[in-house]
């Protein structure tokens, strides 16, 4: 069997034998120069790139910016060669993989906003690196190293469900998944064996297996473990934003990241598709980002609601219904065609839409309500920062995005089940099954036949 020992690192980058394989091998003043060594190990194990230089990582830092661009290019570039980034798959060049990875956290964590699109795409990079790799080992490596791993990352022993809660929360792992008993989650088989022993011990070797594998299997601690490694990559970035508050970082990092930028933008302009055109603005031709919000297209129920909700209806056509419709209307109209889910900021990065047009709509909303929503009910506002993505606080504040969802719009079987008096249907409510796709289509109605008294009606702006 193949050892799994200089996998660790391949998969997991922030363990202590990667950590100290980074202070012994990391040159920081010699970054952009070429490094034989690393050239030569490309050379041996890449496939497909000799046709042309600039395929080649010379560096640690051209290594990093690779790894982005794979990843870039693979969710975008439908003539990608699948053997262009072979090397990447290769556990020969897991010391520069282990020392890109941590120039590359440093320079994001330098260049750009820890909530910020390409956080996002570090982070989402990792994962599915390790997701690549981990597919191309033996079963018995893989699962002897998932094991190693996670027996490093926690107490797989005593691991209680509590542990994962963060995971759980976001969504990352789901709690039926998790074979549970007294609170402690069953990763091993020897826990399997032990906690379940009366209801398993009739059974022959072949089916308290087959049963294992099943019910816990390799691809829930395959999860929990990327996921682990990822929410420690998180705290890494963190830290790292933490230090340079105090600590000037080296020109070396500070050029990855200028380099960084320019790379992403120039995949930006040349792909067409989730990255690329969240940035870019477009997607098969439709803006993802949305325009000024035209009044005299909302639906009914929407005016309903803006106009004013009596008391027993206030905090869910508020709070659930309007705060999803606003804010989706106004930055991501294509929420339902966009088969990913998406971040507020990523259409709103400083969330200036959010302050000035959209909060505006919701807390108006909230004021005409019969009494005003926040008057007997204040803890509402932590409501609506929280279906905007922004976790339980008083204020929408880039730091907190992501400790909650962003809620999706409501349907109108949901609002005819849950909001009935808001529901009042006209004609174009009948060809529609959702207040967004009636926003969108009577707003292009309304562009078509030249009513853009659009133009004068924005829904920001007071009568």
């Amino acid at each position: 069997m193949e050892s799994n020992s200089k996998w660790i690192g391949f998969i997991n980058p922030l363990s202590s034998e990667s950590q100290e394989l980074l202070r012994e091998n990391i040159d920081l003043e010699n970054l952009f120069e070429n490094n034989k060594e690393l050239i030569d190990i490309i050379l041996n194990i890449g496939e497909g790139i000799f046709d042309n230089d600039e395929k080649i990582p010379k560096n640690p830092a051209e290594l990093g910016l690779k790894r982005l661009e794979w990843f870039f290019r693979e969710k975008n570039d439908k003539q990608l060669k699948i053997n262009e980034y072979s090397y990447l798959y290769n556990p020969q060049i897991e010391k520069y993989d282990i020392i890109s990875f941590h120039l590359l956290a440093q320079a994001i964590g330098y260049k750009f906003n820890i909530n910020s699109r390409e956080v996002k795409l570090f982070l989402e990079s990792q994962n599915r690196l390790m997701e690549e790799r981990l597919s191309r080992i033996s079963p018995e490596l893989r699962e002897e190293l998932i094991n190693n791993i996670l027996s490093q990352l926690s107490d797989v022993t005593n691991l209680k469900w509590t542990d994962l809660l963060s995971l759980i929360e976001t969504k990352k792992i789901f709690l039926e998944d998790l074979l549970i008993k007294n609170s402690k989650v069953i990763l091993t088989e020897e826990d399997f064996r032990e906690y379940y022993y009366e209801d398993i011990k009739n059974w022959d070797e072949r089916r308290i297996k087959m049963v294992y594998e099943k019910i816990i299997g390799k691809q829930v601690k395959d999860e929990i473990m990327r996921q682990l490694i990822i929410t420690n990559t998180e705290e890494y970035l963190k830290k790292i934003k933490e230090k340079l508050n105090i600590i000037d970082i080296h020109h070396s990092i500070k050029k990855l990241g200028e380099l960084i930028e320019e790379m992403l933008n120039i995949l930006n302009e040349k792909y067409s598709t989730v990255y690329g055109e969240i940035l870019s603005g477009g997607l098969n031709g439709e803006n993802l980002k949305g325009e000024k919000l035209i009044k005299d297209a909302f639906p009914p129920c929407v005016l309903s609601t803006i106009e004013g909700v009596k008391s027993g209806n206030r905090n869910d056509a508020i709070v659930l219904f309007l705060t999803s419709f606003i804010s989706y209307s106004r930055l991501h109209p294509n929420v339902f065609k966009l088969d990913q889910h998406m971040n507020l900021s990523d259409f709103d990065p400083n969330l200036k839409i959010t302050y000035d047009e959209i909060l505006p709509i919701i807390y108006e909303a909230a004021e005409n309500a019969v009494p005003p929503l926040f008057k007997d009910q204040p803890q509402e506002k932590i409501n609506i920062t929280s279906k905007l993505g922004f976790g339980m606080h008083n204020e929408v504040e880039l730091n907190h995005e992501g400790e909650t969802k962003w809620y999706t719009p409501m349907s109108c079987d949901k609002i005819k089940m849950h909001l009935s008096n808001l529901c009042h249907p006209d004609k174009i409510c009948k060809k529609i099954g959702n207040p967004i796709t009636y926003y969108s289509y009577k707003k292009w109605l309304l562009q078509r036949d030249g009513n853009s008294n659009s133009k004068n009606n924005e829904a920001n702006k007071k009568k």
